[in-house]
């Protein structure tokens, strides 16, 4: 979040307006300002909000589809490989949860 809320230039444009500006037209003016700020605050909170809820969906899909090739996965290694197999099973879905959690 290294993007600035409000830029310097339109920062010191109202402070250089506000200067030049009677002393009732001041107040009106610094809501203003403030308004901007907080709208521009709240459009971050919602890219955020959409960002989270995309990396979860994503969390979810791989772990479901993860258990979905675990169970024909574990029945192969059952009976070709044996304990072997079903341990090495375990080990990769271990490795795509945790890859998953990361991303």
């Amino acid at each position: 979040m290294s993007e600035e809320i409000v830029p310097r230039d339109e920062l010191h444009a109202t402070i250089e307006a506000r200067k030049e500006v009677d002393e009732d037209m001041e107040p009106a003016m610094i809501d203003a300002f403030v308004e901007r700020i907080e709208h521009r605050l709240e459009q971050r909170a919602d890219q955020s909000e959409r960002a989270l809820k995309r990396k979860r969906d994503h969390q979810r899909e791989m772990v479901l589809g993860s258990l979905a090739i675990s169970i024909p996965l574990f029945a192969m290694a059952a009976i070709f490989t044996g304990l072997a197999g079903i341990i090495a099973v375990c080990v990769v879905l271990g490795v795509i949860a945790i890859a998953s959690m990361r991303s």
